[in-house]
């Protein structure tokens, strides 16, 4: 899955391989904390260390109390936790954004030249969460943090129901829609499927309405263009230059993604029997906003090797992955707070079905939220979990102060999550471990047909880049009018994606927010279109360069040199600049390259299968 496993980052709350190995890293970073100063700007640097300290001390205290408070909230949904979810948000963002704080940070970064790297990032980053609770508007904040707890609340706490032809209405969980869209052959069941997933986005709307107003106005408060363009400064670009890279990643991958939407209408047309659309209908895909097209190809179907096992079993042989690569076990303390399991529809208890890692303390206590079932897709989801869970272990050390304790970028952390999603559906890997037979491995390239089609991969661009990044862009940046809410999304939906909802969407519904992230994890859904760029590189130089393996059958389990590549890269946290961190690990700049290079052989069987078909859709 692309998107179902978001860590709880502090943004969220806020809003050659010897060269880089951990040696080379420590000596970097102790030769910085060496580098001798004179005079004022001993002084000036001096100042500032004393400052983060007494500032970390503060903010690891009120991080972890509103940790616990947003986790008690996410996983036992009712209205006590929600509200000592807000007043523990409220605290975190008066320290964060106190006055007096902001001018300090303020009056420091003016100095830039008096401090060592490592410091001068530190400052940024706390002004970064200043930005995102200005004490020079506190009522405003305040609003902002009650009415993003109480949309989280609507959501996690909807009850889905089904009412499917000829039978009674029944309460039915979020999995269970998703599994008919993913197994029906019944037109008339996945409609009622789809329909019952879209109905959260209408008491969801109102509280987008407020959020988008109260976002802006906390953004803009210093001066940034949009809360749109606060999310993007944390990567150091403009609004411009993310969406001109989204621009260039979408024309790079459109010819193969049009093949692939060819391919794909003319296979579900005839497996319901149907004519053949322009556009396919949204219904008829497997996944509720047609992000990814699971299960499509029957010869890489991999739901079949897990029979027999148990949920329990998935997140076991995800830990052993990691593991088998030279990284130490999961500390009990994971297994004892996690909430990794399904709820019946009748719980008494309602939890966040999203599925997500937290870094509870910023150091050890880390837990995951998920509803594991013994499939493929949570096979999958397992392996991405942990690899947020290995991550904030990895950079959880002395070496990197506590408001560094984060990805290189929120892409590297979604991308090493998805690089392992990747590297667990290696076909080695699954043989390996018992779950595939030797003489049972699917055709090479239905294989890679049914890669390209599922998780952060071609069909992912067209909705991350596309629907996500520019319904986004326009809610914030353009100030979207509330009456164009649904039919802007569909606009972006058909233009990129090629998809039309089966029935007129009018501006009763609010279809972008039944994607939990426009609500919870906002104005930053590019994090995963840009992580799959990184997902390839680095499996691109995994493959090649470590392995000597072809990167399209690869394993890294039992590797110790893949995990010693990996736990060098994750264990620097944000200390450095994350354009200089994918340079010193893959040899290259961000870009589309190793994603096309993997997927080249597909465009050329796909226009041999699609010869004669008109394979355009705008």
């Amino acid at each position: 899955m692309s998107d179902s496993n978001r860590e709880l980052s502090r943004r969220g709350m806020l809003k050659s391989a010897a060269a880089v190995g951990a040696g080379a890293i420590a000596s970097n970073l102790v030769g910085c904390s060496q580098r001798r100063l004179r005079g004022p700007a001993a002084k000036d640097e001096s100042e500032a260390k004393r400052f983060l300290s007494e500032y970390n001390n503060t903010f690891r205290h009120l991080y972890t109390a509103s940790s616990e408070a947003q986790w008690a909230a996410a996983t036992d949904v009712k209205p006590e936790h929600t509200e000592a979810a807000v007043r523990a948000r409220q605290a975190l963002d008066a320290f964060v954004g106190e006055s007096a704080r902001m001018e300090t940070i303020a009056s420091l970064r003016e100095r830039p030249w008096a401090y060592e790297p490592i410091v001068r990032r530190q400052l940024d980053k706390a002004w970064l969460a200043a930005a995102h609770a200005p004490g020079t508007i506190p009522d405003l904040v305040n609003k902002r943090a009650e009415v993003e707890a109480k949309q989280s609340e609507a959501q996690d706490g909807f009850e889905f129901t089904l009412s499917l032809p000829g039978q009674s209405a029944k309460k039915v969980t979020a999995n269970d829609l998703d599994e008919i869209l993913q197994r029906s052959s019944q037109v008339e069941e996945r409609l009622a499927a789809w329909t019952s997933s879209k109905e959260i986005g209408k008491p969801l709307r109102g509280g987008l309405i407020e959020l988008q107003r109260l976002r802006n106005a906390v953004a803009r408060e210093l001066k940034f263009s949009s809360f749109f363009g606060l999310e993007v400064a944390d990567y150091g670009m403009s609004v411009a230059e993310v969406m001109d890279l989204g621009r260039t990643v979408l024309a790079q991958t459109r010819p193969l993604y049009e093949q692939l939407h060819c391919w794909a209408k003319h296979s579900l047309a005839k497996k319901y029997g149907q004519p053949v659309p322009r556009r396919i209908p949204a219904h008829w895909l497997p996944n509720r906003w047609g992000q990814e097209w699971p299960g499509m190809v029957a010869a890489a179907n991999l739901d079949p090797l897990f029979e027999g096992r148990t949920a329990e079993w998935i997140v076991q042989q995800a830990e052993r992955f990691y593991v088998s690569m030279g990284f130490p076990k999961l500390p009990g303390s994971f297994w004892k707070k996690s909430d990794l399991w399904e709820l019946s529809p009748d719980a008494p208890r309602k939890k966040n079905r999203h599925a997500s890692a937290w870094h509870i303390d910023l150091d050890r206590d880390v837990r995951s939220l998920m509803s594991v079932k013994p499939n493929a897709q949570w096979f999958t989801t397992a392996h991405h979990e942990l690899g947020h869970i290995y991550y904030f272990l990895a950079y959880s050390t002395s070496r990197v102060p506590l408001l560094l304790r984060e990805g290189a970028n929120r892409a590297f952390h979604e991308g090493i999550g998805e690089l392992i999603s990747l590297a667990s559906t290696q076909r080695p890997y699954l043989s390996e471990i018992g779950l595939l037979r030797g003489d049972a491995s699917a055709d090479s390239m239905q294989w890679l047909l049914s890669q390209a089609m599922e998780g952060s991969n071609i069909v992912f661009q067209a909705f991350s880049w596309g629907t996500m990044t520019g319904f986004e862009h326009d809610l914030y940046e353009k100030d979207l009018s509330a009456d164009r809410f649904n039919a802007r999304w569909w606009e972006l939906v058909a233009t990129h994606q090629g998809i039309d909802p089966p029935s007129a969407r009018g501006d009763e519904f609010c279809d972008a927010a039944t994607k939990t992230h426009i609500n919870d994890d906002p104005a930053s859904y590019y994090d995963y279109a840009i992580s799959s760029l990184i997902v390839y590189q680095v499996h691109d130089y995994i493959a090649r360069k470590l392995l000597r393996q072809d990167p399209h059958a690869c394993n890294y389990y039992n590797r110790k040199d893949v995990g010693e590549y990996l736990h060098a890269m994750l264990s620097l946290g944000a200390t450095r600049d994350w354009r200089e961190v994918l340079r010193d690990f893959t040899g290259e700049d961000l870009s589309a390259r190793a994603m096309m290079d993997y997927y080249a052989p597909l465009m050329d069987y796909l226009k041999k299968e699609n010869a004669g078909r008109d394979a355009g859709f705008a």
